[in-house]
């Protein structure tokens, strides 16, 4: 069973929290007087994995929200850190700093070099401030591209980890031209020689995800969230209150199952019971699972052949119809 140390629980996972605190009841209790709890924590622990399960089956989008920003979820360099070997930064966009909030580099995924860019939050107070939240500033979303070209030029695989809020929305940042980055982004990133594949690993909004969120594969991890904007901000818009955060998550159709169904995402990857944060190891080893045969399968194709796909397939996104 994992560590409870410093482990938080949200609201809907109280009874998970409660029956851990049993088995800790128990676990003194056998201790002090040297009596074998062993067969109770053992029905514990197996009604433990029942209780995720059954909750699991049951998530609304508001749950797949709170979970996508679980303070315990692994984030991009956690991901790393687990499936990938020899991962070397590299930092600065070569025009006016570096961006702690975006974070990229190579890597090896099984002996296979790859570039990875990702959003990356922090764990604490001083770190979520040095990352920003994981909202990046312009030069965030220019390191990333100088990273993509750099791929491309060594004939490299690229794999972005999307995990943010949205994109810095300071003055500065629109000073220093956030929207053309994200913009210029985009552009690029269509047409690049190389294999795309991009994953929301957690929160996925606005055109703070899209700026490292064109590829040839776009997936998303089961308790994630993806698009315009963030129930909260909905809900203000709408109702003038956050109090309609539930019923925005709702009506925006925004989770794995929604963006499948729309054709805005072509898979939806499995989650360790109860949610990543659970097993970072399973998390990442289903993560890479995806990856490899997505990356092998798509450097099968002519790049030219490769680019014109990747440009039908955003052609083709949304609703419409024609009129004579």
């Amino acid at each position: 069973m994992p560590q409870l140390i410093n482990r938080q629980f949200l609201d809907f996972e109280k009874p998970i929290k409660d029956l851990y605190d049993q088995i800790e009841q128990l676990k003194q209790t056998q201790e002090k007087t040297k009596t074998d709890m062993s067969t109770a924590i053992a029905s514990l622990e197996q009604k433990i994995v029942e209780t995720k399960r059954e909750l699991t089956e049951n998530l609304t989008p508001w749950h797949r929200v709170q979970l996508s920003r679980h303070p315990d979820r692994p984030y991009t360099l956690k991901y790393i850190e687990k499936m990938a070997t020899n991962f070397i930064e590299l930092f600065g966009d070569r025009n006016v700093k570096d961006d702690k909030a975006m974070v990229g580099g190579f890597c090896q995924l099984n002996g296979k070099t790859v570039m990875i860019i990702g959003q990356q939050k922090g764990h604490n107070t001083k770190t979520r401030q040095a990352r920003n939240f994981g909202m990046a500033n312009p030069e965030g979303y220019r390191k990333a591209l100088r990273l993509m070209k750099l791929a491309e030029k060594f004939n490299k695989p690229i794999v972005t980890l999307i995990d943010t809020p949205g994109a810095y929305p300071g003055l500065e940042a629109e000073e220093r031209g956030q929207g053309e980055a994200i913009a210029r982004n985009i552009y690029e990133m269509i047409g690049l020689k190389v294999p795309v594949v991009c994953v929301i690993i957690g929160e996925g909004a606005s055109g703070g995800a899209l700026g490292i969120g064109v590829g040839d594969k776009v997936a998303m991890m089961e308790n994630t969230w993806y698009t315009v904007i963030s129930p909260e901000s909905c809900s203000s818009i709408l109702w003038r209150s956050w109090d309609k955060k539930e019923i925005a998550a709702e009506q925006l159709r925004l989770t794995g199952k929604d963006m499948l169904g729309f054709g805005l995402v072509d898979d939806v990857i499995p989650e360790p019971l109860g949610g990543a944060h659970w097993d970072f190891d399973e998390a990442a080893q289903l993560l890479k699972n995806y990856l490899l045969p997505a990356i092998e399968e798509l450097e099968k194709i002519n790049p030219e052949e490769r680019i014109k796909q990747r440009i039908k397939k955003y052609d083709n996104m949304g609703f419409w119809e024609e009129f004579d």
